[in-house]
């Protein structure tokens, strides 16, 4: 099981990460956070203080065609927060 699935690229992600050190992944929904943690650490070679995570639910999407009504839904996804000690940076566009 891989747990740490991608990190988010964002305009909030990438200035909460330049401010105060709080890097945003993409993780497995079945992982806790003493898995995040030791994840993170083990491929990215920092101190992790704190770990915050967040669910999100799938969102579902009907549409009337001629077959009639065709309901989806996306996959569910989890995101983690994580907190490095002081002085601790991750360079995302360096690292695959």
């Amino acid at each position: 099981m891989s747990v740490i699935i991608k990190p988010i690229i964002s305009e909030k992600a990438n200035s909460q990460s330049e401010l105060s050190g709080v890097y945003t992944f993409l993780v497995d929904t079945k992982a806790n956070k003493i898995q995040i943690k030791q994840a993170v650490e083990a491929a990215y070679s920092v101190k992790v203080e704190d770990v915050r995570t967040m669910i999100y639910a799938p969102k579902v999407s009907s549409k009337y065609t001629k077959k009639g009504l065709q309901v989806g839904k996306t996959n569910k996804l989890k995101k983690a927060l994580v907190q490095l000690v002081e002085g601790e940076t991750i360079d995302i566009f360096a690292t695959n």
